[in-house]
């Protein structure tokens, strides 16, 4: 069995889009420099070519974004919940416009294919639609006290200066997500995107501004070292807030740094999600469920379908059918047309998975199909199935993040659902209540007259 595998190098159309995307820091309203000059390359995971560089921002640059996001809070805290709104609907409708050089910038430095990032975009800007529209919703409450005297008043305000720290598989989506609830509940942010994919949340920026959004509201700070920016945000005193989605590993150290100052939290973090196939299934509608649930995103999404549990009587089956469905998917530049599975976003991610594969196989696991990186540039991984993957194995327990589909067989439905169940994780975000992890209730008694 082959895998498709085109080759490229970083087309014009995509560098002219990378090439419009301001690269420096943004700060109380205005493009900068980072304090120290330095700057740290982006690339392109498909050819491995650098396409920009951006600013890298230390200490004093994320000492000065959250100064200006306490010293603004109040002023922005006090604008109408209508303005806040108005600005959320702009910038929905200028990320609508510009779906498709969003989607070039997004491939370019991540690697999804252009369809699948053009989804993404459209995925992005409703969460800016979604919370204008919650903006001007923002309840209250007003009772009177059993004993009469007292009229209860119940508000709703924003939280405060909020931290937010975005990852690299979604980046616009994870920045809207974060940016348009506190917008709405009129807090002011400091923002670090992944270092990995910081362009889509430059471009953001730009939006926003045009959008009317006032200075030092949104202050963004990228940075190739995490915690000389998002440490001293944690510890300033300043913010109120954090909003991370990312690893277990780092929302654990960010939780404990919320503790110190008492500051409320927004945790997605890790996953390792499960996919089950009992021995009644229809194996053709299990198999695309299986494809849609492992491949979007390269398998590189904490939703991905990594542990795929199949009944032992239809295991054999079921990942014969699932091998020839990933073997004829194409693999290449995200940015070709035609291209279905596009590389992984560095080369870590690439050494990881091979590793997480290495050592299933180790372990007794069988390769059905791929198990390997082409020979060609980028931080491509060929579609791999991987059958009697032994419950010891290491992949059983860490995220994959790659194009590797993993089958298990089991016995009965009690063991199944028992080693479904097995694996921490933690955390959600929008919906109807995606604004109150922005927003503070306050209490107030006032006497009847």
């Amino acid at each position: 069995m082959t895998t498709n595998v085109n080759a490229s190098r970083t087309s014009q159309p995509a560098l002219n889009a990378v090439g419009k995307v301001s690269t420096g820091l943004f700060i109380d309203g205005r493009w900068c420099e980072a304090a120290s000059g330095a700057r740290f390359d982006v690339v392109n995971p498909a050819t491995e070519e650098v396409i920009a560089t951006v600013a890298d921002g230390g200490p004093e640059d994320a000492a000065r974004a959250i100064e200006t996001a306490g010293r603004v809070q109040k002023d922005w805290a006090k604008t109408s919940p209508r303005a806040r709104s108005e600005i959320l609907r702009r910038a929905y409708d200028i990320i609508m416009d510009r779906q498709d050089e969003l989607a070039l910038i997004m491939t370019t430095e991540m690697g999804k294919p252009f369809a699948e990032a053009k989804g993404e975009v459209a995925y992005a800007a409703e969460f800016f639609r979604w919370f204008s529209e919650e903006a001007v919703r923002i309840g209250g409450d007003q009772t009177t006290t059993g004993d009469g005297k007292n009229r209860i008043l119940v508000s709703k305000e924003p939280v405060g200066p909020c931290v937010l720290v975005t990852p690299w598989n979604f980046p616009l989506a994870m920045g809207t997500r974060k940016i348009g609830p506190a917008i709405a509940a009129g807090c002011t942010m400091v923002f670090k995107p992944a270092n990995l994919t910081p362009l889509s949340s430059l471009a953001l920026v730009d939006i926003l501004v045009e959008a009317g959004l006032p200075a030092g509201v949104l202050n963004v700070v990228c940075t190739s070292r995490a915690s000389s920016v998002v440490g001293p945000w944690m510890s300033s005193g300043i913010a109120r807030k954090i909003s991370f989605t990312g690893s277990t590993e780092v929302g654990v150290r960010l939780l404990e740094q919320a503790a110190q100052h008492v500051m409320r939290s927004s945790m997605e973090l890790g996953g390792n999600a499960p996919f089950l196939v009992f021995a009644d299934a229809d194996l053709d509608r299990a198999v695309e469920g299986a494809v849609a649930a492992k491949m979007r995103n390269m398998g590189e999404a904490c939703t991905a379908a990594n542990r795929l549990f199949v009944q032992r009587p239809v295991a054999e089956e079921f990942s014969a059918r699932l091998a020839a469905r990933l073997g004829v998917l194409s693999v290449g530049d995200g940015a070709q047309h035609g291209t279905d599975v596009g590389p992984l976003v560095e080369e870590k991610a690439l050494t990881k998975v091979q590793e997480l594969v290495d050592d299933a196989v180790a372990k007794g696991a069988t390769v059905v199909c791929g198990g390997s990186r082409p020979d060609r540039p980028g931080y491509f991984y060929t579609p791999t199935v991987l059958s009697d993957v032994d419950p010891s194995a290491q992949l059983m327990n860490e995220e994959i993040f790659g194009p590797v589909a993993p089958v298990i067989p089991f016995d009965t439905e009690e063991e199944v659902v028992r080693m479904a169940n097995d694996t921490p994780g933690l955390g959600r975000e929008g919906g109807r209540v995606g604004i109150e992890e922005f927003l503070e209730t306050k209490y107030m008694a006032v006497p009847r007259a």
